[in-house]
């Protein structure tokens, strides 16, 4: 199934993501280190991908209905608003590089709700419809899920590129989360 498929680029955007960054450790009370800061990134994102992981297992049964459409998208969208509000938590690393990377995590964190919406649109103007319809849904979640991914991998390349001093990668290698992530 689509959902399936949409799947496995955000499994590479979580590696890209996990790979990317910098390193330094110096902190202050208003600005995270780049390890804490690349552990809640790290963090946030292990939890939205298994929780759209589960979702998307509900609708790859082969029994869509509008209902399991409905409860895939309601899951969906409370697991991504509970992410965009993880990113805009992060605040600034205290990096060279930090207004760079809250300015790339805040547009990530805008980004994905926006793909939300569309994901919501795709099913409501498919649903009702049939079979014809849980297929079409099922293929809107499907597309949504790898815009998002696709907006991941984006973020991970702005922090990269940002990243000129290597802190934020360090900080990626030394989070065990962003451990988990790349293993």
């Amino acid at each position: 199934m689509r959902v399936k498929l949409a799947l496995a680029p955000l499994a590479l955007a979580v590696v890209l993501v996990a790979g990317c960054g910098g390193g330094g450790s110096s902190s202050s009370s208003s600005s995270p280190s780049p390890k804490d800061w690349a552990q809640g990134l790290c963090s946030a994102i292990t939890t939205w991908s298994d929780s759209v992981k589960s979702a998307g297992k509900s609708l790859q049964s082969g029994n869509l209905s509008k209902d399991s459409l409905k409860s895939a998208t309601t899951d969906i969208k409370d697991a991504t608003k509970t992410f965009s509000d993880d990113l805009k938590s992060l605040g600034k690393p205290n990096t060279d590089a930090g207004q760079k990377a809250k300015e790339a995590i805040d547009k990530l964190s805008e980004q994905v709700k926006n793909d939300v919406d569309e994901l919501q649109s795709a099913v409501d103007k498919a649903s009702g419809s049939g079979a014809s319809g849980a297929a079409a849904a099922a293929s809107g979640i499907a597309t949504s899920l790898s815009t998002m991914s696709t907006d991941i991998a984006a973020a991970a390349s702005s922090l990269q590129q940002a990243d000129s001093k290597g802190e934020l990668e360090q900080g990626f290698r030394d989070a065990p989360a962003c451990k988990a992530l790349s293993s």
